[in-house]
């Protein structure tokens, strides 16, 4: 039997969004990795589901990308789960994927939710050419990827904390301008779900007033192509 590891996504908010195939292999695979064995701990135990797991996060994967190799000996197939969403997207899986596949490891991953896709989609910018960005550096460099995003005309994503929202928007009035539209949504599919629209100093101002809670995603418009040739002109 061929080797596989299969990249399986969980539900970033509501669990009914998990896949039935998704749960079938949370119960097939040999062996499940997960980013937090706690919170993979009460996905699994709320689907019925007993099995042991193995950490795999930012902190060690570089240490267990070499022991999942070994794993491989002992099994034949592999499952790789993050804390919510589709690990690889601003979660651990890129040297895993990288070494099974050096390896003659095949790799599959299934369809499934990921945060950005439906903030995208909701956002009500245009979502047929797009940068995904993740989340922005805390500190160094953090600036300079913002002034490379300055003439980007495709619609950016970004993820960000709760906690450094509103300095996000005041870097975005400074490097997009206040009057960029942006939609900031939180909260993708939980009970509290809230997609909140308008320029960046209107959504900056929201925030500012009622505050921020939950795991945020923020779309942002791209640079005019109009924009664009008029600041070349006036410089």
């Amino acid at each position: 039997m061929s080797k596989k590891l299969y990249i399986i996504p969980t539900p970033v908010g509501n669990l009914e969004d998990i896949t039935h195939r998704a749960l079938r292999l949370l119960k097939e695979v040999d062996l499940l990795l997960a980013e937090d064995t706690r919170t993979s701990g009460h996905l699994l135990k709320h689907f019925g589901i007993e099995r042991k797991m193995q950490s795999f996060h930012q902190h060690n994967e570089h240490a267990m990308t070499a022991k999942v190799l070994e794993y491989f000996q002992l099994h034949n197939t592999i499952g790789l789960v993050s804390d919510a969403g589709t690990p690889g997207i601003s979660d651990p899986a890129f040297l895993l994927v990288r070494a099974c596949i050096e390896n003659g490891i095949e790799v599959e991953c299934l369809p499934g939710a990921t945060a950005f896709v439906p903030a995208l989609v909701q956002s009500g910018l245009p979502s047929d050419s797009f940068v995904f960005e993740g989340f922005l550096p805390h500190k160094k460099g953090r600036q300079k990827k913002l002034q490379s995003l300055v003439e980007e005309t495709r619609t950016i994503v970004f993820y960000e904390s709760p906690y450094r929202v509103e300095k996000a928007l005041e870097e975005f009035l400074t490097y997009f301008g206040a009057d960029r539209k942006v939609a900031v949504c939180r909260e993708i599919s939980k009970l509290y779900h809230e997609t909140v629209r308008g320029t960046v100093s209107e959504v900056l101002t929201h925030f500012r007033e009622k505050g921020v809670k939950g795991e945020i995603v923020i779309v942002l418009e791209g640079c005019k192509t109009e924009k664009k040739k008029e600041d070349k002109y006036a410089s």
